[in-house]
């Protein structure tokens, strides 16, 4: 069976019950996946690609710095301009490490985010080169599996994904290389629990 890697201490950062609750605001998750997608930003250019106000995105910008999720990129800026980075390259979070209200913030915050980049990726289907029109796949599969055939499935499916190019790995990127976004979410289905 193959198993999920063990985050990198220098790259990643684990949630734990504080820091979880930085995240758990809806629109902190979605600052740091643009952070760490695109590289750094200003809180205004971060309000133009969310399409939210810059008053809201600058707030929520200090509040990750203060958690340690984001610092800033001083050699970008200027005195009025602060430029911002994503300190960590992923995060990890076990739901056994929080409360269960806390937890359900958090992992609906990042559904939230998912969901608007499927969004957005679905309005741009139109504009795309024709070489990346069927590249990609909005998929369901339902599957009647054990918990330890889940456990099994989630590690398979990791592993395969983890052994492409992460986004970071740039430099050796053939020239054609985008950033292709591949949400992993396996759950029991909701409402079968007593089946």
């Amino acid at each position: 069976m193959a198993t999920p890697l063990e985050p990198d201490p220098r790259r990643d950062v684990v949630l734990d019950a504080t820091t979880l609750k930085a995240l758990t605001h809806p629109l902190r998750p979605r600052i740091l996946s643009a952070l760490r997608l695109h590289g750094p930003a200003t809180a205004s250019r971060l309000a133009a690609h969310l399409g939210v106000n810059t008053g809201a995105t600058s707030y929520h910008v200090r509040q990750l710095a203060e958690a340690g999720f984001v610092v800033e990129a001083s050699e970008l800026g200027n005195a009025r301009d602060r430029w911002w980075r994503a300190a960590h390259a992923r995060t990890y979070f076990d739901t056994h490490d929080a409360d269960q209200e806390t937890s359900a913030a958090y992992l609906s915050a990042v559904a939230a985010g998912y969901a608007d980049n499927a969004q957005r990726a679905i309005a741009e289907i139109a504009t795309l080169p024709p070489e990346w029109e069927d590249a990609g796949t909005f998929s369901n599969f339902t599957l009647r599996l054990t918990p330890d055939e889940t456990t099994t499935l989630m590690a398979d499916l990791t592993a395969v994904i983890r052994a492409y190019r992460p986004h970071q790995g740039t430099e050796d990127a053939p020239a054609d290389a985008r950033p292709v976004s591949v949400n992993l979410e396996v759950f029991l289905a909701p409402g079968m629990s007593d089946e």
